[in-house]
């Protein structure tokens, strides 16, 4: 019994050798083997060139698109640390900040930069490495859960831009490279083939039409971008399966450029719909209707008002073609029908009890749950001061806390999405060094405070920790 494949997210080289091996089969009896002929120096000359012909193309590669590929730095809220921190507790004192890396690519010269969503879902900050040294804040522009994609800015101009391929025009079997950072190494570049297109069914997102490859990328590649040999993004890498299995996927050119127009343009991404429900053509079904098992999609559900019940469409239609393209099954409808605008006007063609009909069909938008809004995206929210609030401790609290019978401050509440929740304090934190200076009190914390930023070293039960504010 064959168990179900792990399917890994990528937030946290492949060389190539032209050689030739030469089968030698056991002679027989009383035979003397033939000599093996040594390759001449001309055909020795030519699979060198050949081979420099190639380690040249994927270093240009390299080189261009390089520029391009940011690594992304991201904190959230560390849920392994504890979430009840009592004023006087003991216990272990977990760092409240968990860090992750990824990968992102910059598609504008303005700063705009495409990641995967899973690579700052949660984030309380989000920080860029640029190629040229610079380490930039991003905000976060929006995001698409449905297709793991999320845009992110940070405040820069004249960047180089990377140019997006036509996935739908890329062959099985072509060169592709990758550029990411895995394990945090930045700017790491693997090479491999496109094993395959069109791969769903993963259950990792509500939109699943992935390139597969099989070039290395691991944890930190999230967001980076899979190229061709001439240096245009072919899709956006994000997830393996498993670990050193050689199978990787990446969201497709075709889908991750009109998600990223949207979100630049409106900060949401709004996709078409025709309002059925749909199923795979098994041979026993297609056997039943008198049909080929690749006819199309059948059609289980119609939605009531849907664009689909306004064409009169039914249970047990099956659709053939979608503005003119054939479909034979329901990733391809799917495919095809995201590769029109909401408001649009398309043909479908319908067989319906083996007969064939023409029809049209205007695209609504799909209906998407509201995104909930991250940490990050309250940065924007006004809170007082660094956005917590204090009181000094009385000498014999602190005693009892194994202190310096001193009045040092305990952080009594934090505002949601403040500088302070974002460097990771919470109430009952106790703050035992402010900007170098021990055992401060609260006047003196005020008074580090008035130029907005702070560095503090917190005491959290029987463990302690630095972290910097600023707001």
């Amino acid at each position: 019994m064959s168990s179900s494949p792990v399917f890994v997210r990528l937030f946290v080289g492949l060389a190539f050798g032209l050689s030739s091996a030469v089968a030698q089969a056991q002679p027989a009896p009383g035979h003397v083997a033939a000599a093996t002929t040594a390759p001449s120096p001309a055909q020795l000359q030519a699979s060198q060139a050949e081979a420099r012909r190639l380690s040249d193309a994927f270093s240009s590669v390299a080189e261009r698109v390089s520029p391009s590929v940011v690594q992304i730095d991201v904190t959230s809220r560390n849920e392994n640390a504890d979430n009840a921190t009592r004023l006087f507790g003991r216990g272990n004192g977990d760092s409240p900040v968990a860090r992750g890396t990824g990968s992102g690519v910059v598609f504008t010269p303005d700063g705009a930069i495409l990641t995967n969503n899973h690579v700052i879902d949660d984030a309380l900050t989000i920080n860029v490495h640029l190629r040229d040294g610079r380490f930039l804040p991003a905000k976060l522009v929006g995001r698409d859960p449905a297709t793991d994609l999320a845009v992110i800015k940070v405040d820069a101009t004249g960047l180089v831009a990377a140019k997006f391929a036509d996935s739908e025009a890329a062959r099985v079997g072509e060169w592709v490279v990758a550029i990411g950072s895995p394990f945090g190494l930045g700017y790491t570049v693997t090479t491999g083939v496109l094993s395959a297109k069109g791969r769903g069914g993963l259950g990792m997102n509500a939109i699943e039409d992935y390139l597969q490859t099989d070039a290395s990328i691991n944890p930190g590649n999230s967001g980076g971008p899979l190229c061709d040999l001439d240096g245009r993004v072919l899709g956006i890498n994000t997830m393996i399966v498993g670990r050193g299995s050689g199978i990787g996927f990446a969201v497709p050119s075709s889908i991750a450029r009109r998600a990223t127009e949207q979100i630049l343009k409106t900060g949401h991404v709004e996709r078409a719909w025709i309002g059925v429900g749909i199923q795979d053509l098994t041979p026993e079904l297609a056997s039943a209707m008198k049909l080929d098992p690749r006819a199309g999609a059948l059609v289980n559900l119609v939605n009531d008002g849907g664009p689909a019940a306004k064409a009169n469409m039914r249970p047990g239609d099956v659709i053939a073609s979608v503005a003119g393209k054939t479909v034979h099954d329901g990733r391809e409808l799917i495919r095809e029908v995201l590769q029109h605008d909401v408001g649009q006007t398309i043909p479908l063609e319908i067989v319906r009890d083996a007969k064939h009909y023409s029809s049209s069909i205007t695209l609504t938008a799909r209906p998407e749950p509201p995104i909930p809004q991250l940490p990050v995206q309250q940065q924007g929210v006004p809170h007082p001061g660094l956005g917590m609030s204090v009181r000094d401790l009385s000498p014999q609290q602190a005693q009892q806390l194994g202190l310096a019978a001193k009045a040092m401050p305990v952080v009594t509440n934090v505002a949601p999405g403040s500088a302070a929740d974002r460097a990771g304090i919470k109430a009952g934190d106790i703050i035992v060094e402010v900007d170098g200076a021990l055992e401060p009190t609260s006047q003196q914390l005020q008074e580090a405070s008035k130029d907005g930023q702070l560095l503090l070293r917190i005491r959290r039960r029987e463990a302690a920790f630095y972290t910097a504010l600023k707001k």
